[in-house]
């Protein structure tokens, strides 16, 4: 009898948000779609750049994430940008309610990926860097590629 691997393919990454925050802390969470966004992030037509999400009245949404409607689908199609709730704890909502009041703190979706049949989001609580942090990220990234560069040719 063969076990049901554990298949986690990645649908969509947010690269901006490595560059533009620290990443403070991460939680996986469920997301809430329709039949026509699922066919959509099976063909990868997903866009997290400008996405966030906010806590209200006890819930956790998703907004700002472009789904581009399903080419095949009638009028049955969803709103691109449309609101969409995330599947997370109570206990962990409340926790992150209180770390996200603290001044410059917000939530950003890192990645979207497949875990078996569900589609699940990994959410950080991050604060943005100042330019002074991304110039020192790009200086240290340099200086790694000198050194694999030198310790290549020996």
């Amino acid at each position: 009898m063969q076990g049901k691997k554990a298949d986690s393919r990645t649908i969509a990454e947010n690269r901006k948000a490595f560059h533009d925050y620290i990443i403070l802390e991460c939680l996986e969470a469920g997301i809430s779609l329709t039949g026509t966004e699922i066919k959509s992030m099976r063909a990868h037509n997903v866009n997290l750049r400008d996405s966030y999400a906010r806590i209200d009245k006890g819930e956790l949404w998703l907004l700002e994430m472009h789904v581009s409607p399903y080419k095949e689908a009638s009028y049955f199609n969803h709103e691109p940008r449309r609101p969409r709730k995330l599947l997370v704890n109570k206990r962990e909502i409340r926790k992150w309610l209180g770390k996200t009041k603290e001044k410059g703190l917000t939530i950003v979706p890192l990645k979207l990926y497949f875990k078996g049949n569900w589609v699940k989001v990994e959410l950080a609580i991050v604060k943005g860097k100042k330019l002074y942090d991304k110039r020192e990220a790009i200086i240290k990234k340099e200086q790694l590629r000198m050194i694999e560069r030198i310790q290549k040719r020996f």
